[in-house]
């Protein structure tokens, strides 16, 4: 058969065929080894590619990784094909016009995507974000790998209702948030996680993500809400998880320079052979930036080892990432001289600058103890090494903050998918999980570097053990529940070294957490979903320990939510879902951030609502739109007992909307373009909302790229197109302190990929 061009449907007889070698796939070959493939490629004509790996090329060897093709989404074929049978000998690349073709309306979940993913052929493995019924979504690598952005939290602006906190502070550059909570540090309530493991450090923060770089990003998964089981400590709002790439054949590598004179360079190459796969990535960004005094210099690297021999029923790996960042501070201003010269650094700033050092080490192993037994096992060890000087205003001493922390642990799953006569899907899981915490923190007030006098020096472990069961019930194909609950438990120890006092932890007892959802399907094309789960809050670093004057102990902050939420798609090029949702907190503590002690507030019962509304469009392959938006609402219940003034007061830092919105278009089949918005409303810098609200902005964001080789790429991107003025603004008692962010940049790149 000769090969089809580009645009040419494959025919039924074909199409039929592939269908039934894609539908036979789960009963005849191991859950790992589905999971081991990807999909890989890149956009044509605003269609993804999946690529079949060579070890497919025969019926009796079949591996692929591809989704359920459904009729209304036409399979072209862009390469080499000839025929066994109908379909079943395939030397080709498939491309779908459709991002993501789910095998039926009620397996579809409620989870959304944007950008190329990978998919599977049916269900297996462990239960995975996508199946968790709640506001998922689902970033590919397509939207993420070529964006020009200084700090892997920025690229979350992509991604449905999540805010990002810009502090434009050397290593303390920002963060990301969800559902009402800011990302101030006082109140971190997003799981991080990178392949699967815990990344964010003691007190909740998200060092470990300065070490991705975007083109070593394969998915970025986002579940808002609190009905995820599989994770404890931080999953108060929901969790964020980084997959980078593993196993193919190819070298992907990215050079750009632009505005401030920023220079970035990105490698990464994959090779695979007779199951032994290998990933490698090697990442340098460095600027002068927009404001003075704000230079930084940052090195990344990443090797990806597994091993998944072929008729054996187990993949091991190995995992090692390392990065180091050394940056200047440009410091805060007064909120004249930030409209005035928001590029302006103060000389009293001139010394303040940090240095990061991250270290990430994982071994994973899945085997398949029988064909609908999987077991999964992740040990892990992150070193986070953070030394920073900062002074925030003319009258206040620098500080030199110093943080050592080592965390290790393990994660292991047990994952149960029969056949279950009279039900259309059931899987049973089980998780435990053991973290430990080692962790280290001095501080000083200095005079330009010079040690005057000492006033932290905390040393202190916290151990976690935590335990999760979940159960997916699907007994006709229009309904789907999935009750489940967490049990975590809380240990550790600390030690005041400047008193030599130890304290011991809050005893928390067993933190039970159940968890429901439920999924009907109308219609076809139609999921109405609806959960609620329970999640806790325990005190951040010494907060965690009865520190005297305290001698009693303090129960878990319980945060109790709900979310009813509708996906509907009516055509097959247009999809979107809209929710509901609502979180209340008991006993809601937040961190004193410039606190010595490094003490906590109660700040009692909240309360956070949102709606969220969010709309896909592929109407041609050429074109591609999206749009989504998150009103929300975050205020103080019933306050604690030392501030009865705040209550019915709105919880500082939090907009009261989170909007993004593009449209992709690809001009002629070598010449691409995207252009996209993010804005977000304004929001009180302080907690009694007596001030001025600050933070309303919208941005845009355009790249044109033009495909000049088979191999190489040219591009030129333009952040914030219109040159808005946009700042992040704290209070710190007496009056605010500005950070402007970056004004208009201009950046040139090459974009080249090799596969093999």
């Amino acid at each position: 058969m000769m090969a089809k061009h580009v645009g040419t449907a494959l025919d039924p007889a074909c199409f039929d065929a592939l269908k039934q070698v894609i539908a036979r796939l789960p009963e005849t070959f191991p859950t790992w080894r589905r999971r081991a493939f990807r999909a890989r490629g890149t956009s044509i004509r605003g269609a993804t590619i999946c690529r079949i790996p060579p070890a497919a090329r025969s019926p009796d060897n079949a591996r692929l990784f591809l989704c359920d093709l459904l009729p209304e989404f036409p399979v072209r074929v862009s390469s080499f094909a000839r025929p066994l049978g109908a379909a079943l000998s395939l030397y080709t690349t498939l491309t779908l016009a459709t991002e993501v073709a789910p095998p039926s309306p009620a397996a579809s979940g409620a989870w959304l995507s944007l950008g190329e993913i990978a998919v599977s052929a049916g269900r297996s493995g462990p239960l995975s974000s996508r199946e968790v019924l709640s506001s998922v979504d689902v970033l590919g690598s397509e939207r993420l790998a070529h964006e020009q952005v200084n700090n892997a939290w920025e690229l979350f602006k992509r991604a449905p209702g999540v805010m990002t906190t810009e502090f434009n502070q050397g290593t303390t550059s920002g963060k990301l948030s969800f559902r009402g909570f800011n990302g101030e540090g006082e109140i971190n309530a997003v799981k991080l996680l990178v392949d699967g493991i815990p990344a964010n450090s003691n007190d909740g923060n998200m060092p470990y993500l300065d070490a991705i770089f975007p083109l070593d990003i394969e998915s970025i998964e986002v579940v808002r809400g609190t009905n995820d089981a599989r994770y404890g400590l931080n999953n108060i709002a929901g969790n964020a998880q980084i997959n980078t790439r593993t196993g193919g054949n190819y070298t992907l590598g990215r050079v750009s320079y632009g505005s401030f004179d920023t220079r970035n360079t990105e490698v990464s190459a994959g090779l695979e052979k007779n199951g032994f796969s290998q990933n490698y990535f090697v990442g340098y960004r460095g600027s002068e930036s927009y404001r003075d005094h704000a230079d930084f210099d940052k090195f990344a690297f990443s090797g990806k080892w597994f091993y998944a021999p072929d008729e054996q029923p187990f993949r091991a790996g190995l995992s090692v990432r390392w990065f180091r960042n050394e940056a200047e501070e440009p410091g805060y201003l007064t909120e004249l001289d930030a409209r005035a010269r928001p590029s302006l650094s103060y000389p009293f700033s001139a010394t303040d600058g940090s240095t990061r050092e991250v270290g990430m080490v994982s071994g994973h192993l899945d085997v398949d103890l029988a064909s609908t037994l999987l077991w999964t096992v992740k040990s892990y060890v992150n070193i986070l090494d953070d030394d920073r000087f900062i002074k925030f205003s003319a009258a206040a001493s620098q500080q030199e903050r110093l943080t050592d922390e080592k965390h290790y642990g393990a994660i292991t799953t047990l994952t149960w998918r029969p056949a279950v006569p009279m039900m259309d899907d059931f899987a049973l899981e089980t998780g435990f999980d053991l973290q430990r915490q080692d962790n280290a923190s001095r501080r000083f007030l200095d005079t330009e570097r010079v040690r005057q006098s000492q006033t932290r020096d905390q040393q202190f472990s916290l151990n976690n053990y935590g335990g999760y069961a979940q159960l997916v019930l699907q007994p006709v194909p229009w309904l789907k529940l999935m009750p489940g609950v967490r049990v975590d438990s809380f240990d550790g120890d600390f030690l005041n070294r400047l008193t030599g006092l130890p304290a011991a932890i809050n005893d928390y007892g067993s933190i039970w957490q159940p968890k429901v959802a439920a999924q009907v399907t109308p219609l076809e094309g139609y999921d109405l979903y609806g959960n609620w789960g329970r999640s806790a809050q325990i005190g951040l670093a010494a907060g965690s320990f009865k520190i005297p004057p305290r001698t009693a102990d303090l129960a878990p902050s319980v945060n109790d939510g709900w979310e009813v939420g509708l996906k509907f798609k009516p055509l097959s090029w247009l999809e979107g879902r809209v929710a509901y949702w609502e979180q209340v907190a008991s006993d809601e503590v937040r961190r004193k951030l410039n606190d010595p002690t490094g003490d906590f507030d109660n700040v009692g019962r909240t309360k956070r609502d949102g709606l969220d509304v969010q709309l896909n469009a592929v109407p041609t392959a050429a074109l591609n739109l999206w749009v989504a938006g998150s009103v929300q609402n975050a205020e103080v219940l019933k306050p604690g007992g030392t501030e009865p003034a705040l209550r019915g007061k709105e919880i500082d830092h939090t907009p009261d909307f989170i909007f993004s919105a593009g449209v992709d278009y690809q001009f002629t089949p070598l010449f691409r373009s995207s252009l996209w918005a993010y804005a977000q409303g304004d929001y009180y810098p302080e907690r009694s909302n007596t001030t001025a609200q600050f933070g309303d902005y919208v941005t845009l964001n355009l790249s044109l790229a033009y495909q000049a080789t088979r191999q190489v790429e040219l591009e030129l991107q333009l952040r914030n197109l219109t040159d808005e003025y946009y700042e992040y603004v704290w209070h710190d008692g007496t009056q605010t302190l500005h950070s402007p962010a970056d004004a208009r940049a201009v950046f040139g790149a090459v974009n080249f990929r090799f596969d093999y």
